[in-house]
């Protein structure tokens, strides 16, 4: 597959406070197959991990929020944790972010509380999704057809619950990354 991926962008967008290893492990497994990895943040600083019970390591970013456009990737990976889709979902920079790779039929990869991000960027309704047991409710709240599945993959939205999915997740990320733009991803 590596070669099928060489020459394709895949941004992470993440604030302080995201589960370490979601942000960790898929970047790896995405830079394994020759993809290029941008850590996009906020305000284009570093920012610090919550790796499972405490603090972990800073993570510099590659680009500001301001500085990146959905046009310079091929898809979108939002890692969960407690602080950083709660700190992300009320960023209007980032919402529009976000909804600006689901306009464009790209592939979005989310995993644990991160699909608190694509409620309020207004792109879940109708669609079948998994996360963390916690935001179950806010997704069929929000219009979702909710399972308790590691992986769940609908027209190129690719969701898991927990680091414990991470191998299913990063397996359906690359596979939807190879297959590109799909005509059922939308806003």
């Amino acid at each position: 597959m590596k070669q099928a991926l060489n020459g394709k962008r895949v941004a992470i967008l993440a604030a302080a406070g995201f589960e370490e290893s979601e942000l960790s492990v898929p970047r790896a497994a995405l830079q394994k197959e020759g993809v290029e990895v941008h850590v996009v943040t906020p305000d284009g600083k570093g920012v610090r991990a919550w790796a499972e019970t405490d603090w972990g390591d800073t993570y510099e970013a590659d680009k500001a929020l301001a500085d990146a456009s959905e046009s310079d990737y091929h898809a979108l990976v939002l890692p969960g944790g407690l602080f950083n889709p709660d700190e992300l979902r009320i960023n209007d920079d980032a919402l529009s972010f976000v909804k600006g790779f689901f306009q464009a039929g790209k592939p979005v990869a989310a995993i644990c509380h991160a699909p608190w991000i694509l409620i309020n960027a207004g792109v879940v309704e109708g669609r079948r999704m998994t996360s963390v047991h916690s935001v179950a409710q806010d997704l069929r709240n929000a219009g979702v057809e909710w399972v308790d599945e590691p992986v769940v993959v609908d027209s190129g939205l690719v969701t898991s619950r927990t680091p414990k999915d991470l191998d299913a997740f990063n397996a359906k990320l690359l596979e939807e990354l190879q297959e590109g733009r799909h005509s059922g991803q939308h806003a």
